[in-house]
Formats: C-alpha cells, structure tokens, sequence
C-alpha cells in the first residue's frame, strides 16, 4: 500500500458552474500525483501536492528520445452523489504493458489504481454533476534523466493529473466522416502500435490535416505492411456491422487494446452478436458499401465513449452508412455503457470501482 504524503494547496481554484464550458483538456484541478523512480531504489515518495509546472533539465531523456507513457480514464459521479472509475484495473495493465515496451520502470498495477483512487477522492468537488460530464485523467510516466545519448533513463516521475470536461458531444450524438489514410501508416509490426505512447500520435498528425482540409474529422489507418486491412481510427478501435457481423481489427501488435473496445466487445457477445476480431479489407468494406450491407460503423474510446460513423472515403470513393444516422447497435452500446459509468444502469458486469 501507498504511503501518500498530502501537501493540499491554499489557494483553490474557483470550480466551474455547472453552465461554464468545459472544453477538453483545459481546466485542470487543484491538485496532481507524482511519484519518483531512481534506478537502485525503485519507486518511492508518492505525494500529492499543488498542481504546478514540471522542472525539468534542458537534457531531460523525454525531451530527446520521447522516452514516456500514458493513460486516459474518467471518473463520473452517479445520480446518488457517489464517485466511481470504470475498469481502473484495465488501465492499470495497459499502462504496465506501455512502460515495459518503451525499458521504463513498471507502476505496480495495485499501486497505479490506488494513487487514481487517492487523487479523484481528494479531487471529488471536482468531478461534474451535470449529465454527460466527468472527471477526465492522465496518468503519465516520463524519463527525467539529464543524458544527451539514447538510453533509458536512471530516474522517472510518475504524475496523474486531471480535468473535468463536458459531454463529447454537447448537440447529441452526431456521425462523424472518416478519412481513410492510403499514404502513410500509423504502425508496423514490431513496433509501438499497441501500446499508448506520445509519438504514435505526434506521428499521426499529418494525415489529420489532410483530412481536415478534405472536409474529414477523423482519419482511418491501414495495415503498415500491405496497406490493405482497416486498424483503427485516430485516438479510436473502430468497428463495422457487415451483413450482421461486427468486424473490428484484432490487436496483435499494431492496435491499441481500448478498455472501451474490450467492453463492447463483451456486451456484443453477451447480446448474441457474431464478432470477428480478424482482418477486415478496406475494399471489402467499400464493397459492402456498394452492396448495401454496410449497415453501421463505430469508434470507440474513451473520450467520446461511441462515435457514430457516417461516411468513409477511401481513394476517392465515398461510403455512406445507415443514411447519415446512427444506427441501432451503436445507439445501444452508447446507452448502455453510459449508463454503467454515470450508474444510471445496473453494472451487471462488474466493471465499475466505487472512490468515495
């Protein structure tokens, strides 16, 4: 267990009104998590102090060789007042996996879900009441050695910090249009594609302005190999209903294992769906698109939870699905995984971890 050493601040912040907007990722909370690694000792003096800014040395590791992890999670109050995590402990393993992929020191998993628990409990006026809102976190690990030469680093912080954000989509849930990337590739095998680390999305940028100038809000990677099979879209696992089958890119090394993914796949097995989690080509999904038996597509993530899909564009060919609108498989994942996070549902699944 954590012995957490509390340095509360003295000069809140004013919280937001519950009618303020929340923008993502731009107010952050009084306080943040850090916990330092030295190599010999391991890591020691877990605290939680004022949020302020980082001191690093000009020579830091992470500067140079982007030797750093990260995780994203919420924390949602439910309708009785109560604070709760959705599946910390899943978290808690990818960030494990993350860390040993890129040589930095591993966060016990038991100790990564009790300083999330000790920080959102302190943080609690923090997290929104009002529907839709949550208490967004970053966990992050970073290489804070001054070493000019590609190493791994001696010594690391470990930090959590959080922000409450307001619902992903504020008008309702809208389709989204996606384009299909046929240039560049956002992973290979052997690579860091399945784990969460700073350049796998620094790397991905050009290919959103492309898509952005195209009229495009997302952008759909392919295989780094043959260029040929659907991965995953943006910051998202996607999936598509296929003559009813859900298809979605099976994480071997190249896609990330969304918590958010693992959860949908779950409750489309427990509803009787057929899911194939092996190849999908991009052409076969055009071609069900002409054949008219593409009949939903999805991402899903932590953020916005489920992104309807209403156009795919792929080497100039256009696919609508489902008319522009969101379909029924996707309107009732949304619904029902919600409905666990903010404990409007009954977890029948045993996914959630009450804080306070």
């Amino acid at each position: 267990m954590l012995e957490i050493r509390y340095e509360l601040t003295r000069t809140p912040k004013k919280k937001p009104s519950p009618g303020d907007p929340l923008p993502f990722g731009t107010v952050f909370t009084d306080h943040m998590f850090v916990m330092d690694y030295t190599k010999g000792k391991g890591w020691h003096s877990p605290r939680i102090i004022p949020y302020a800014k980082l001191s690093l040395d000009p020579a830091a590791i992470v500067l140079h060789y982007a030797q750093e992890s990260f995780e994203g999670m919420k924390a949602y109050r439910t309708p009785k007042g109560s604070i709760q995590l959705f599946r910390p402990e899943k978290n808690a393993a990818r960030f494990k996996s993350t860390n040993e992929r890129m040589c930095m020191p591993v966060v016990p998993e038991d100790d990564f879900v009790e300083a999330v628990k000790a920080l959102v409990k302190t943080e609690r006026d923090w997290v929104p009441s009002k529907p839709g809102q949550s208490l967004y976190l970053r966990p992050f690990c970073i290489a804070t050695e001054a070493h000019l030469g590609v190493k791994p680093s001696d010594t690391y912080e470990f930090i959590i910090i959080c922000c409450p954000v307001a619902a992903y989509y504020p008008t309702g849930l809208n389709p989204v249009k996606i384009y299909v990337e046929d240039k560049y590739i956002r992973a290979a095998p052997g690579g860091t594609g399945y784990i969460k680390c700073g350049g796998n999305y620094a790397a991905s940028l050009i290919s959103q302005e492309t898509a952005e100038s195209l009229g495009y809000g997302q952008t759909l990677w392919l295989d780094g190999v043959e260029r040929k099979y659907v991965e995953e879209v943006g910051s998202m696992n996607c999936f598509f209903k296929i003559d009813g089958t859900i298809y979605t890119a099976p994480t071997v090394g190249t896609v990330l294992p969304g918590v958010t993914r693992m959860s949908c796949i779950e409750l489309l097995k427990k509803w009787g769906y057929s899911v194939s989690e092996e190849r999908l080509p991009i052409a076969g999904v055009m071609k069900a698109s002409r054949d008219g038996k593409l009949e939903e597509v999805f991402g899903t993530g932590t953020a916005a939870v489920i992104s309807p899909v209403g156009e795919l564009r792929y080497e100039g060919e256009v696919a609508r699905i489902n008319g522009g609108k969101i379909g029924a498989v996707t309107q009732k994942l949304y619904d029902t995984l919600t409905g666990i996070q903010w404990g409007r549902l009954p977890d029948d699944m045993n996914w959630t971890t009450k804080v306070c």
